[in-house]
């Protein structure tokens, strides 16, 4: 069930690959302007839940709501039946995604990777969509790299172009996927300082993320995933602080 203060209400969302249960009946509430971030170690299904929220990995049962609507589905009587990929593109238009490889257009400069989406998939006006998007680059501090090509910046400048692209389709809800993970630890504190920024100007967030400074520092929830389940989740302070867990006590202990 959905409330009018939640962004984001996921309720027993099982995948697998090939036999493997990643995710094992994951639920998961997020509320507008929340920052929640999931720590835990690689294989544990942060990355997948995170792309099933956009339906860019189709769940194998639960149900995830943004904003109220289902994402990927609608009902069909008590069943669910998956929706075509054109009503899943217009859902999926609403929920910014930025990945740990930038997944730039390498023959386009900042300018035009940041109008494409507006353009094509909004329809908006070239003229509305460029002036946006020169707000955007500005806002993440790249006024004097419109023209630039991906291959002349530097990662935590991509990075910071993927946002701009990413928050150019108005979205209501961002997911991060490890966005400073590839990064070299110089340009990680750039790209953080505008993801804070956004916290600040209240945009919900869904942040998979190693980084426990960002963590306790702007998230409103912190939790812990372990072999495809939510094993903790709480306040940065108690679950970074003092965790109730074994298996988040040490995963911590190797990471702070």
């Amino acid at each position: 069930m959905t409330s009018n203060g939640d962004m984001l209400v996921a309720e027993e969302v099982h995948k697998s690959f090939h036999g493997l249960e990643v995710l094992r009946g994951v639920d998961l509430r997020v509320k507008r302007g929340e920052v929640v971030c999931l720590i835990g170690p690689s294989g544990s299904g942060k990355s997948t839940f995170l792309r099933c929220i956009n339906h860019l990995e189709k769940m194998d049962s639960g149900r995830i709501h943004i904003d109220g609507s289902l994402v990927g589905f609608r009902p069909d009587g008590d069943r669910l039946r998956e929706v075509g990929e054109r009503e899943v593109a217009e859902k999926r238009a609403s929920i910014g995604m930025v990945f740990q490889r930038f997944n730039l257009f390498p023959h386009m400069t900042a300018m035009e990777n940041v109008t494409m989406a507006p353009v094509l998939v909004k329809g908006e006006k070239r003229d509305a969509a460029a002036i946006r998007a020169r707000e955007l680059l500005t806002r993440v501090g790249l006024a004097d790299k419109l023209d630039s090509y991906p291959a002349f910046l530097s990662g935590g400048q991509q990075q910071r172009v993927a946002i701009a692209r990413a928050l150019a389709m108005n979205p209501k809800l961002m997911l991060f996927d490890e966005p400073t993970s590839a990064l070299d630890p110089e340009l990680v504190g750039e790209v953080l300082d505008v993801m804070k920024r956004l916290a600040k100007d209240g945009m919900t967030m869904v942040v998979v993320t190693h980084e426990m400074a960002f963590a306790r520092e702007v998230g409103d929830m912190v939790i812990f995933m372990a072999d495809g389940q939510i094993v903790e989740q709480g306040p940065p302070g108690e679950v970074l602080g003092n965790p109730r867990h074994e298996r988040t006590r040490s995963f911590l202990a190797k990471t702070l």
